[in-house]
């Protein structure tokens, strides 16, 4: 073969196999993709269930682990004077759940789901299904760790 014919070859070589290298980086890429948002998954339900076992099993340690320190937990109250908003600290939301917080909740009632609505880069929105309310969270990744930063809930309708 002459050497002007083992270029063309070479060149045809590398043609040929240059789509295959990008297909097989380009499998490769998702994959990783998959297995990180799986792990930031895990996090953040790990970070919802701390909060809502946390305040079912009292354990302040729990629920303070999943809070950012700003936090702010809010209800809007409908009275005859018009809306109000209720508020509460991440401080008194622990110091409530040290004192018992859903503790008293009898254990078959006592309802824990977790669904993750969003996921972007840094931010999460998750729905807990709790035993008397609905927590919308939201999540942020604070210093390598998912923390609630914001809840906004509303309460079950009164059974009639």
């Amino acid at each position: 073969m002459t050497p002007r014919c083992s270029a063309i070859a070479a060149t045809l070589f590398l043609l040929m196999i240059s789509p295959l290298a990008v297909l097989a980086q380009s499998a490769v890429a998702p994959l990783a993709a998959v297995a990180q948002s799986v792990s930031e998954e895990a996090g953040i339900r790990a970070t919802a269930l701390d909060y809502i076992e946390g305040w079912y099993e009292g354990d302040a340690a729990r629920m303070e682990s999943a809070l950012h320190p700003e936090l702010a937990k809010r209800l809007v109250v409908t009275t005859p004077q018009g809306s109000e908003l209720v508020q509460m600290s991440a401080l008194s939301l622990v110091q409530s759940t040290g004192r018992g917080g859903g503790s008293d909740t009898p254990v078959e009632q006592r309802h824990e789901d977790v669904t993750i609505l969003d996921v972007y880069e840094n931010a999460a929105s998750v729905r807990v299904y709790a035993s008397g309310w609905v927590d919308y969270l939201h999540m942020a990744k604070w210093n390598g760790e998912w923390k609630i930063v914001n809840v906004l809930f509303e309460l079950h309708p009164e059974a009639e």
